[in-house]
């Protein structure tokens, strides 16, 4: 499903909150209590909300990722800016790695007009993508390939990893805790991204707005292990601070 604006604010409502009652979220949003039934239905359908009596919860494990095509639609404008951005920035003629995410797939769309590159990345994806740009070398790491996403972890994925050193590492991440840890879900992707960090000269950090807060189970970094936020919003509180801190500029992309 492509969630419109409207079903965006819920999704973030919820979110805030934890779980929240129609009524609460009717009047948040200004809207009839219909609307919002008929949005809850809709989202929950997708599998981006859990129905409980009198409302609604986001599912919130801190194990399990929602799948890849749940978090393909769900703000999908912010990820295209976002991609834009990220795209804008990277210049012709450099070496790059992208990791698994959907958010790295929308940058590698945006980059398919750029001459020059070499691409090395565990998603397969992002491969698929980028061999459409003839002016790209895209280099596949070996490992395992989990089906529900096309990513490539384990240590051999790890152990190809390290015989790089590339310009610029872009990486998605599932969530981005208010102590300033990089949180994703799956050790043996984690254990990639961390290589992915070590071998870079600058670590670009891909995230869109709803990742900010969000709870996982496997710490990958720490805020000060990036050099640059590319985000859709400016970040909630404790997160200026920290992201300053850490020396970590921010740039919102807002069109």
């Amino acid at each position: 499903m492509n969630s419109n604006p409207r079903q965006l604010k819920l999704l973030d409502a919820v979110r805030t909150q934890g779980s929240v009652s129609v009524e609460q979220l009717a009047d948040k949003l200004q809207v009839t209590l219909q609307t919002v039934r008929r949005d809850v239905q809709r989202l929950a359908e997708a599998g981006l909300l859990t129905r409980f009596h009198g409302g609604v919860r986001v599912p919130s494990s801190t194990v399990e990722n929602m799948a890849h095509q749940q978090r393909e639609s769900l703000h999908a404008d912010g990820k295209a800016r976002i991609a834009r951005a990220v795209a804008s920035q990277v210049p012709h003629d450099c070496s790059l790695i992208l990791n698994i995410g959907t958010t790295t797939e929308a940058v590698a769309r945006a980059l398919l007009h750029h001459k020059g590159l070499r691409v090395i990345t565990n998603n397969l994806n992002v491969a698929a993508i980028l061999c459409n740009n003839t002016d790209c070398e895209v280099i596949v790491a070996g490992g395992v390939v989990r089906p529900r996403d096309r990513g490539i972890v384990g240590e051999a994925a790890v152990d190809f990893i390290r015989q790089f050193k590339v310009d610029i590492a872009l990486i998605g991440i599932s969530g981005i805790e208010p102590d300033g840890t990089l949180r994703d879900f799956d050790y043996r992707e984690v254990k990639v991204a961390q290589a992915i960090i070590a071998h870079a000269r600058q670590v670009w950090l891909a995230a869109d707005g709803s990742k900010f807060n969000r709870p996982a189970m496997v710490e990958l970094a720490r805020l000060s292990q990036i050099d640059r936020l590319f985000t859709d919003q400016p970040p909630p509180e404790p997160f200026p601070a920290l992201l300053a801190e850490a020396g970590v500029s921010c740039d919102v992309a807002l069109n």
